[in-house]
């Protein structure tokens, strides 16, 4: 006869299964980022003018909240203002690096390449928080890097400059990472989401001003808006899964973003990844996976 079911273990499934699919949605959304930058990139919107928007529609977004009454949740220690100044010059400078580079690469391409962050992520954990990595992950980090090579094959035909610009992407994605462990407890969320948004939006309006293409249609206009807000809603929707499950449970679903980058690559540019880019982009997953699964051990 099996055992009966405590409601608390059954509300704990429930929030893991709300978690997940947050998660799953979050990622869906950073994927339409990719696909409408790479589609305006392809109209022949400069990459700056992108970026630019990317930042200036997630900081009205975020300074929303701010002109209501409850300012709580806003406060951060003034010890903290240069190290969130420098994790929004790091995603700025991920942001602006990814969009250079889409619109010269296939968008499963850049994923693959974007998600071996986890593992560069444990590389610097060891100089910068001093942590332990054993043999297994060390193993895990070996593995990783292999899997980039496989899908840069800097070696072959297939390898173009653009490459390189993605592939200082997870190295400034992983030290915006740490940096957000750092801050994590001491400065508040949406703070930080704020100090992101003032360092894209006052560093590339000088830049996009000087490149800036006119949309040639309404509908440009709209997806140019629509970076941002897709954006943001993705980091509003990350927050709330973890809300719900820890960090440990959804974890192994932000690789589904690598799903949904083939998905609409195939379905809005008709581009179908390579038998290197699939090899390397499960071999970069299978090293972030084994990393969690040490870590969670």
């Amino acid at each position: 006869m099996p055992a009966p079911v405590s409601h608390l273990a059954v509300a704990r499934r429930d929030d893991a299964a709300k978690g997940i699919a947050l998660m799953l949605a979050a990622w869906a959304a950073f994927s339409l980022v990719d696909t409408t930058v790479k589609w305006l990139s392809v109209a022949g919107l400069p990459a700056l003018q992108l970026a630019f928007m990317r930042f200036a529609s997630h900081l009205v977004l975020s300074t929303g909240p701010m002109l209501g009454r409850d300012h709580s949740g806003w406060t951060a220690p003034r010890s903290q203002a240069w190290p969130m100044l420098a994790r929004g010059a790091l995603l700025l400078t991920a942001t602006t690096c990814n969009f250079f580079a889409l619109r010269h690469l296939d968008l499963a391409v850049v994923a693959a390449i974007t998600f071996a962050s986890p593992v560069v992520v444990c590389l610097l954990s060891v100089p910068l928080l001093g942590e332990r990595v054993g043999r297994w992950r060390w193993g895990a980090i070996a593995v990783g890097f292999v899997g980039v090579l496989i899908v840069v094959r800097p070696w072959g035909a297939a390898f173009h400059p653009a490459m390189l610009l993605s592939c200082v992407v997870p190295v400034a994605l992983a030290l915006f990472s740490i940096l957000t462990r750092r801050l994590a407890g001491v400065a508040a969320p949406r703070t930080m989401q704020l100090y992101a948004g003032v360092v894209g939006a006052v560093a590339l309006a000088p830049f996009a001003a000087l490149v800036w293409v006119p949309p040639a249609s309404p509908t440009e206009w709209i997806l140019l808006l629509a970076i941002g807000g897709f954006a943001w809603f993705g980091h509003g929707l990350f927050g709330a899964a973890h809300g719900y499950a820890p960090a440990s449970a959804l974890m192994p679903f932000s690789y589904s973003f690598l799903i949904f980058m083939a998905l609409t690559g195939y379905l809005v540019f008709g581009d179908v990844p390579d038998a290197g880019t699939l090899v390397g982009a499960c071999v970069i997953a299978g090293s972030g996976l084994l990393i969690w699964w040490r870590e969670t051990r």
